[in-house]
């Protein structure tokens, strides 16, 4: 799941406060988007399945496997999974997009479903830059200058980072639960015992014990981080199952647990990396248009949309979806994601 700049949630709390008392939660350099909404159909989440045959193509370090639905020639759209989850999160947001004119490309994240390590001689790294770098990779591979990039959880970071560092390969973005980019050094300082309480997945992560009980019961585990993050969500077995298989990738598990080793400075990333990861522990703005979401039952740790809105200085909105919607929101709100796609496209 996600994480966050951990220095910056201890004042939240009183920044959110400042804020309802002055009436102030955007940064004076971002400007509020304006115009008419999309005009997106009504979604029953639910109403797909599956995305059809996948595709692969090498790009960068990776074999990825990627769905893909549209016109190829319509507006590209990237759509990134998370942890637990999987490109199935998208399985009604992508033919909803497609019938507005979108050519969606859903990549399976390293160490996930088909994609593959070309060597085995490969670190393993699941540092949040090289996933970003993935992702610019594919672009590269497919051809792809620039495209609106929308995600959650890993996803959502990945989107961030792409269009902080990059924001010429970024026409707009959609991030649930804001503004995900953090550091080593964020990731070390402590918070309150009811907050850490929330982050008991990562200590586990950091043991041996942790790494062998992931290897052993990841599907067990994932399940229950799925009814936490999403306590209002009734998801089938159906549904879970479609996703989990995709947690048999050979490499799964060494990308999840390197991933959040990595952020708390228990594992070293790759000194070709370090120039990337300085950049981002600036917490960079982001300028390219924006719409941040937050479901109204996420069970996963999130910020506030206060303490992050002053990072997007370009034109931006904050949405709250309201319904029992939690974290994995694309797949649970698939309608309301759609509509920020779109609508993020229009500014």
């Amino acid at each position: 799941m996600m994480n966050y700049d951990r220095r910056r949630l201890l004042g939240a709390t009183a920044m959110t406060l400042a804020a309802a008392q002055f009436g102030v939660f955007r940064s004076a350099g971002a400007q509020a988007m304006k115009g008419n909404r999309a005009d997106v159909p009504p979604i029953k989440p639910g109403t797909h399945t599956s995305f059809g045959p996948l595709k692969q193509i090498d790009a960068g370090l990776l074999n990825i496997g990627y769905a893909e639905t549209g016109p190829s020639d319509g507006p590209v759209v990237i759509l990134l999974h998370g942890w637990p989850y999987d490109i199935h999160s998208f399985v009604d947001v992508a033919p909803a997009l497609a019938s507005k004119g979108y050519r969606s490309i859903v990549p399976y994240l390293r160490g996930y479903g088909t994609t593959r390590f070309l060597s085995s001689d490969t670190v393993r790294n699941g540092q949040p830059s090289v996933v970003a770098l993935d992702i610019t990779n594919l672009m590269d591979a497919l051809k792809i200058q620039k495209a609106i990039l929308a995600g959650f959880d890993w996803g959502a970071r990945t989107a961030d980072i792409i269009a902080a560092l990059w924001p010429e390969r970024c026409k707009g973005l959609v991030s649930v639960s804001g503004y995900l980019i953090g550091s080593q050094e964020a990731g070390k300082q402590p918070l309150p015992p009811q907050a850490e309480l929330e982050w008991w997945y990562q200590f586990y992560f950091a043991t041996e014990r942790g790494r062998a009980g992931y290897d052993k019961y990841r599907r067990e585990f994932s399940k229950l981080i799925w009814q936490l993050a999403s306590p209002q969500w009734k998801f089938d077995d159906a549904t879970f199952d479609r996703s989990a298989a995709s947690f048999s990738n050979p490499d799964h598990v060494a990308i999840v647990i390197h991933n959040y080793r990595w952020r708390q400075g228990l594992a070293d990333g790759e000194r070709k990396y370090d120039d990337l990861e300085k950049r981002l522990a600036t917490s960079p703005a982001i300028a390219v248009p924006t719409i941040t979401m937050e479901g109204d039952a996420n069970g996963a740790p999130h910020p506030p949309s206060s303490a992050y809105a002053a990072k997007f200085t370009g034109k931006y909105e904050h949405r709250n979806v309201t319904g029992g919607i939690g974290h994995n929101l694309p797949q649970e709100a698939p309608e309301a994601f759609t509509k920020a796609v779109v609508d993020v496209d229009g500014y």
